[in-house]
């Protein structure tokens, strides 16, 4: 690890928010040696509790975000927010509209914003995300708000992530038939009812209730059901104690724990692993070569496949 490496590492640690912001630039970007930046600072984290917040698009999640950290900030807690934005499918960049929509909070010394791209994956959360989240948590913050892009079904990525997941409907967006879909009701610890002085929020609420009842197992605690008015900050007091009540008795899902490293170790040897062929078959044009070869039918897909898994075959088991 270079010396650049080092000192914003040390920088970072005695409290530079400069130093903060770029080694999360050049860990985002995976410049050369972040993976030994990240294995220096990975013993530091572990102490900061992530909440996620996620719902569909137009839910006013960023407003909600805005207001909890807030209140997090006038209770003492030190507090780091990373939003997510979607990113351009073709320059992967991201609108990082978020930042824009929190500027109340850019005065506030115990506050850090980071808004990040999507960066194609589905469910808004790619590995560099968690790996900000190591390093707000090494900073010393608290508790991390990952707000998610909105994307609907992909949602349920957050729950991989988070230690609390907050889920945000509003009425007049079908979100009690969306509730249903792709284990929404599976992942929230807190449904949020926002914007609820609009026509519909007590029917929302019904649905919700409805469907909790459903879905109700032996020993299975409902999530509570809370409504807000975030523009006006109505409900974010309530909302604020019972997310800090409930997170300590979600600390015992120690499988959701497990199964969070796992997903986190797979997805950073594949990652790894695909940007490592790729650089070794990009080289004196080999992959153009080959997309060539398939685009003529002079190859398929499938051989080529093979061709570039073949040094990895002694790896696999027999049979």
């Amino acid at each position: 690890m270079d010396a650049i490496w080092e000192k914003l590492i040390a920088d970072m640690k005695k409290g530079s928010v400069i130093a903060l912001s770029r080694l999360i630039t050049r860990v985002e970007n995976r410049e050369q040696g972040w993976m030994d930046a990240m294995k220096q600072i990975y013993p530091d984290s572990g102490h900061a509790k992530l909440i996620g917040i996620t719902g569909s698009p137009g839910a006013g999640k960023s407003t909600l975000t805005n207001k909890i950290a807030g209140s997090l900030v006038r209770k003492g807690y030190k507090i780091g927010i990373i939003a997510i934005d979607p990113s351009s499918p073709f320059s992967g960049g991201a609108i990082l509209g978020d930042r824009l929509r929190m500027n109340e909070l850019s005065d506030l010394k115990d506050v850090f914003v980071r808004s990040m791209a999507t960066r194609g994956v589905l469910g808004g959360l790619n590995q560099s995300a968690r790996d900000v989240a190591k390093i707000l948590d090494a900073f010393g913050k608290d508790y991390v708000i990952i707000e998610t892009v909105g994307v609907g079904q992909d949602e349920v990525e957050v729950v991989k992530t988070a230690d609390i997941v907050l889920v945000v409907c509003v009425p007049g967006q079908g979100d009690s038939i969306q509730a249903i879909k792709a284990g929404i009701m599976e992942i929230a610890d807190i449904f949020v009812v926002n914007k609820a002085d609009r026509d519909g929020a007590d029917q929302l609420t019904t649905d919700i209730e409805s469907m909790l009842e459903l879905d109700e197992g032996a020993g299975k605690s409902k999530p509570p059901i809370i409504k807000t008015i975030a523009t006006k900050g109505e409900g974010i007091p309530e909302l604020v104690e019972k997310t800090l009540d409930l997170i300590p008795s979600l600390d015992g899902r120690s499988l959701w724990k497990e199964e969070r490293v796992r997903i986190e170790l797979i997805g950073l040897v594949e990652k790894e692993l695909v940007d490592r062929i790729k650089s070794n078959w990009m080289k004196n044009g080999r992959l153009d070569k080959a997309v060539k070869q398939i685009v003529n039918q002079e190859k398929d897909p499938y051989s080529v496949a093979e061709e570039i898994l073949f040094p990895l075959a002694s790896l696999w088991p027999k049979g």
